[in-house]
């Protein structure tokens, strides 16, 4: 959390590749059915507001009580793996690389389905202080879900350090698709 998974996402995405996040589409099946349904017949009414779920409402509900958030996983990850499966099935046949953001791969054991797994990793206060200038409640209770740094570092198949700028960020990115085989924009700005 806050290492920057998702600046560099946006950084593989510009460098060429195919990219998706896993907690966009949670945000977006949070936001249609069945799942605004089900939230309301679980929580009530007051999960939403104006037909809109309430995601701080959703986030202190699970991230304070370990059940609630265990039955949110069940109902979310099956939809949000089909979606990911559907996105790949939609990929031209000449996509070099495809990413998918997952901040749960290690603990939701997906992680034998991809090729090559990275880890976004950054030092500990930084990353207290990125989240705190985001305004993120709730951290403690959303990294007791979560294996610790060193223990993603240990599993993935690369880690990218990110502890400097988004610029140096693109370099090591830029480093790993040219390991990995990926051919890129000659462009230095793209």
């Amino acid at each position: 959390m806050a290492a920057g998974k998702s600046v560099a996402l946006e950084v593989l995405g510009r460098l060429g590749a195919a990219t998706i996040s896993a907690d966009r589409i949670v945000h977006d099946l949070l936001d249609r059915e069945p799942m605004t349904s089900v939230l309301r017949e679980r929580w009530g009414e007051d999960i939403e507001s104006d037909g809109i779920v309430d995601r701080a409402a959703v986030g202190q509900r699970v991230f304070t009580d370990p059940a609630e958030l265990s039955w949110l996983e069940k109902e979310v990850h099956p939809l949000v793996q089909s979606e990911i499966a559907e996105w790949f099935s939609t990929l031209p046949a000449d996509c070099q690389v495809a990413v998918v953001e997952v901040p749960l791969l290690f603990e939701g054991e997906m992680a034998d389905r991809f090729d090559v797994t990275v880890a976004v990793v950054a030092d500990e206060t930084l990353r207290r202080g990125r989240a705190e200038s985001r305004g993120q409640v709730g951290l403690e209770g959303r990294e007791g879900r979560q294996l610790s740094q060193a223990e993603k570092a240990g599993r993935a198949d690369r880690v990218i350090r990110n502890d400097g700028t988004t610029a140096d960020l693109e370099v090591r990115l830029r480093e790993m698709l040219v390991e990995l085989g990926a051919e890129l924009p000659t462009d230095p700005h793209v």
